[in-house]
C-alpha cells in the first residue's frame, strides 16, 4: 500500500502538482545517515538527517566539502557536524568531489592545479553544476529551504567552498572555508594576490573562515603550493572588497588559543570573519557552534 501511495505521490508531481511531492520528504530516519546517488551523474553523497526531523517542513541544508584525496564518509565523521546538525535541525550533505585520484577524490576548481599538480581540463566533472543539482533536487523534494543553504569544507574543500561563494552565490546565504579561504586564483603575474578577475560573485557573500596560524600546507602566512600563494589576509581583504564593508573589526582573542579578526558593516550583513587558532594545524579548527550561529543568521531570498 505504502509503495501504491509513493507512485502515486510521484505520479502526481510530474503532472505538475508539486505540492503533492514535496510533502514526501524521505531522506533517512532522523539522526541517520545514508549514502545517495544524486544528480545527472548520480554521484555518491553522505546525508545526514537531524534528529527530530519534521519531514513536512523544509530545512536548512550545509554542505561540508572533503579535502583533497579525501571523501564524503570521511570529512562527515571528522567534521563532527551531523552532531551538530543534531543539536540545531540542519540537513547536512557531504558528497564525493568529481575528480577521481588514487585514495579519493578532489574538487574541480577551475584553472587551478590540484594537489596532483592537474589543471582540470573540459572532460572533468563540473563539480559547482553538481552541488546546484543536490539543491534543487531537494528543494524538489520538500527536504531543504533554499534560502537557508551553506558551505564549508577542509582544505582543498575549503578552496572549493571558496569558489561556490565566487561563483554561485545566489544559491549560497553564507560559506565557512576551513583551512582554505580564497577569494579568486592567485594572479598569474602576482601570486602573491588574488585575481579580481576569477571571484565575481553576483551578490554579497557572507564568510567566516576558520585556520590555525602553524599549518604548513596551506599557510595564513601565504606561499606554499601554486594553488595557495597569497595570504590568508589577503583574501579577507577582497572579501571586503567585494561585500562593501565599511568596518574593520578589532582583533579580539575570544578563547585561549583563539582569535578573531575581519569586517564588518557589509551589505546586506555580509560580514567576513577570520578565526585563527594559534599554534594549529592543518586539520579541523573550525568550531562548529560559531559555524553554526553565524549561517543561522543568514539567509538567501529566492525570487
Amino acid at each position: 500500500m505504502r509503495r501504491w501511495i509513493g507512485a502515486l505521490a510521484v505520479g502526481i508531481g510530474l503532472l505538475g502538482f508539486s505540492q503533492v511531492a514535496q510533502a514526501a520528504c524521505t531522506l533517512a530516519e532522523p539522526g541517520a545517515t545514508r549514502t545517495v546517488a544524486m544528480g545527472h551523474s548520480r554521484r555518491t553523497v553522505q546525508i545526514h538527517v537531524p534528529r527530530g526531523f519534521d519531514a513536512s517542513l523544509p530545512a536548512p541544508l550545509v554542505f561540508v566539502l572533503h579535502g583533497s584525496g579525501g571523501t564524503g564518509a570521511g570529512i562527515l565523521a571528522a567534521s563532527g557536524l551531523a552532531q551538530t546538525a543534531d543539536r540545531h535541525g540542519f540537513i547536512v550533505v557531504a558528497p564525493d568531489a568529481g575528480i577521481p585520484v588514487e585514495r579519493g577524490f578532489v574538487w574541480n576548481v577551475p584553472g587551478v592545479p590540484t594537489t596532483a599538480g592537474k589543471i582540470p581540463g573540459p572532460d572533468d566533472a563540473d563539480d559547482v553544476a553538481f552541488l546546484v543539482e543536490v539543491i534543487d533536487e531537494l528543494a524538489a523534494q520538500g527536504c531543504v529551504d533554499e534560502g537557508q543553504v551553506y558551505a564549508t569544507g577542509l582544505s582543498g574543500g575549503g578552496r572549493m567552498t571558496s569558489w561556490l561563494g565566487c561563483v554561485a552565490a545566489d544559491r549560497f546565504a553564507a560559506i565557512a572555508p576551513v583551512v582554505g579561504l580564497r577569494a579568486g586564483n592567485p594572479r598569474k603575474d602576482a601570486a602573491d594576490r588574488p585575481d579580481p578577475a576569477t571571484c565575481r560573485p553576483s551578490l554579497p557573500m557572507p564568510v567566516i573562515a576558520f585556520a590555525g596560524d602553524a599549518d604548513t600546507t596551506n599557510p595564513i602566512q601565504g606561499g606554499g603550493a601554486p594553488y595557495w600563494s597569497y595570504t590568508m589576509h589577503a583574501a579577507e581583504q577582497r572579501w571586503a572588497q567585494l561585500n562593501g564593508c565599511a568596518g574593520l573589526r578589532p582583533t579580539v582573542w575570544i578563547a585561549a588559543q583563539v582569535y578573531e579578526e575581519g569586517y564588518t558593516d557589509c551589505r546586506d550583513g555580509a560580514d567576513v570573519i577570520g578565526r585563527i587558532t594559534r599554534d594549529g594545524g592543518h586539520s579541523w579548527v573550525a568550531d562548529n557552534e560559531a559555524m553554526w550561529t553565524f549561517f543561522a543568521a543568514r539567509s538567501r531570498p529566492q525570487t
